[in-house]
């Protein structure tokens, strides 16, 4: 299919760099297409960044049928302009799709689209240490009806957020609190795909958390609320005697892209690491007996959170003295520095546009 182009007559501000927070600004362009189902999926556009009409009873509104992705484009110092991974994101994608009862995408198709939609924006990847420009593809059901049922029509869209840090704290350890009531997922749920209610299910917890003083929460599973699954939005490892241990996949809990990638370069520098249930009374024990060395988050939003503090109710469990771990720090060089062009990329997990 060619991509319709519609040109916008007044070009956006940009911000400056050192402010950009996290999704607070919005590029010149987006792309939008439409499905149904006697056509399949028509009209791809790029077209001016605005509001969009939809119908009161647009499907989406009344029962939360979309997902999304996030993934990031950076400016090397070459001027290369560099994506991490997209193919694994649009892979995903699909297979969000599939469980929220969407249509399935021609995944080179929306590989173009980003990829146009980026060329269009260019000029809006910024270049300060930290910052990169994000990308949010995502689906929703378009019908307008109140009944419950998947929807026949679906609009998929592109937009693009020049950002910064996704913590105030940066790349400084977090406080992250574990949750004890609220669950955000349980198996055969739809913790496993990256869509909209999956992330209502924890905005509670995580408001209550930032009252308290806490950057995000840490999730137990929601039958025994026993095993640790991921932390706010994020994938987590914990450093325990020189062996990093992260949760094993399932379907409450999401396979990022990150993840995936720092469970790679672990394995590059000879670290041992391990998939497989963590209880929370594991670590505390860990932790209790000084064996508890580092815990950072994973995600494309942070790329990685060290974590300086965790509270169980009032105890508190200071990790590796405050302070950003070992591992923490070489991962996120590493990781960064490939997703940047500073270093070669021996997985061939860059794209160049």
């Amino acid at each position: 299919m060619d991509i319709k182009f519609i040109e916008r007559k007044d070009k956006k501000a940009k911000p400056e760099q050192d402010n950009l927070g996290f999704g607070r600004y919005f590029t010149d362009y987006m792309f939008e297409m439409d499905y149904s189902p006697e056509q399949g999926w028509i009209n791809p556009t790029i077209k001016p960044y605005g509001p969009i009409s939809i119908d009161p009873s647009t499907m989406v509104l009344h029962y939360g049928q979309s997902v999304f992705e996030g993934l990031k484009v950076y400016l090397s110092k070459k001027n290369e302009v560099i994506l991490f991974r997209p193919y694994k994101n649009i892979e995903r994608l699909n297979k969000s799709n599939a469980r929220m009862c969407i249509p399935e995408m021609d995944e080179s198709f929306v590989m173009h689209a980003i990829t146009e939609l980026i060329k269009v924006d260019k000029d809006w990847i910024p270049t300060a240490e930290g910052t990169s420009l994000y990308i949010r593809p995502f689906v929703f059901a378009s019908d307008a009806s109140v009944g419950v049922r998947p929807s026949n029509t679906y609009k998929f869209m592109v937009i693009l957020s020049p950002v910064g840090a996704y913590y105030p704290e940066g790349f400084n350890p977090v406080k992250i609190y574990v949750e004890q009531f609220y669950v955000r997922a349980v198996r055969g749920g739809i913790g496993g795909a990256k869509t909209a209610g999956n992330y209502a299910a924890s905005i509670k917890a995580q408001a209550e958390a930032k009252k308290k003083g806490f950057s995000q929460v840490l999730w137990l599973d929601g039958v025994e609320q026993k095993y640790i699954e991921e932390v706010g939005t994020m994938n987590v490892f914990f450093k325990i005697n020189n062996e990093v241990i992260t949760p094993e996949l399932n379907d409450s809990i999401l396979n990022g892209v990150t993840r995936d990638s720092v469970i790679q370069l672990l394995k590059d520098i000879e670290y041992k690491v391990t998939e497989r249930r963590v209880s929370i009374e594991e670590i505390i024990e860990a932790q209790e007996k000084g064996e508890l060395e580092e815990v950072f988050g994973t995600g494309t939003a942070a790329v990685i959170s060290p974590v300086g503090e965790m509270w169980l109710g009032d105890k508190k469990m200071v990790i590796n003295d405050g302070s950003v771990g070992e591992v923490s720090l070489r991962i996120y060089n590493l990781l960064t520095k490939i997703q940047t062009g500073q270093i070669e990329d021996k997985h061939n997990w860059t794209v160049k546009i």
